[in-house]
């Protein structure tokens, strides 16, 4: 049986826009890689922002109920553990994102759109910022992060980390290092600045 026309639009949109990038994927090549009508595509899905946008949310790894879920009820696990959890998860979502989202920035309006639709669906690269600071005020609250942190500043470092490893390491010599011992090691280094 068949999956749903909106699961194959979903599946098509992510492998296209992972091998041709955002700007490439047209809609036609997606409906036709997802065996179904363009007109079908429209029926789930109101633009190719949109699609992108629910490709993200749908097929990637997931910060969002991770960090939601930890700033919730923190002083659950360790914090350090914790810290390791979430670079690895937005390691492998950067790691991922980055070959899609590429192209945006090399066409001014196909940008635009994409930050107008951003800003309309209330998300963007700076919400899983947010939600890190909301954790690492949560656990400072909790007293497991000194009370002179400056949270937003230490959720910036580690999700810009794991934006760089996805965007520089490629180049590097020896690649891209493993997810396992970036993440572990980006929580320890962390760790040692925030710790109470």
């Amino acid at each position: 049986m068949q999956p749903p026309a909106r699961e194959r639009v979903l599946d098509a949109a992510h492998q296209l826009m992972l091998t041709v990038g955002l700007a490439r994927a047209t809609t036609k090549e997606i409906a036709r890689a997802a065996g179904c009508s363009e007109a079908a595509l429209y029926k789930h899905f109101t633009s190719k922002e949109d699609l992108f946008i629910r490709v993200l949310s749908e097929r990637l790894p997931q910060l969002g109920p991770l960090l939601r879920g930890l700033a919730a009820e923190p002083g659950q696990g360790t914090l350090e553990a914790n810290l390791r959890e979430i670079a690895h998860q937005a390691a492998l979502f950067y790691e991922q994102s980055f070959p899609i989202a590429a192209s945006l920035y090399a066409e001014t309006q196909l940008k635009r759109r994409h930050d107008e639709m951003m800003r309309e669906l209330g998300t963007g690269p700076h919400v899983p910022i947010a939600c890190l600071d909301d954790y690492l005020r949560a656990e400072r609250a909790a007293g497991r992060v000194r009370a002179d942190v400056d949270t937003f500043a230490a959720a910036s470092l580690l999700m810009g980390a794991c934006a760089q490893r996805a965007f520089a390491y490629d180049a590097a010599q020896g690649g891209r290092p493993p997810v396992e011992s970036f993440a572990a090691g980006l929580a320890r280094t962390l760790l040692a600045g925030i710790a109470s």
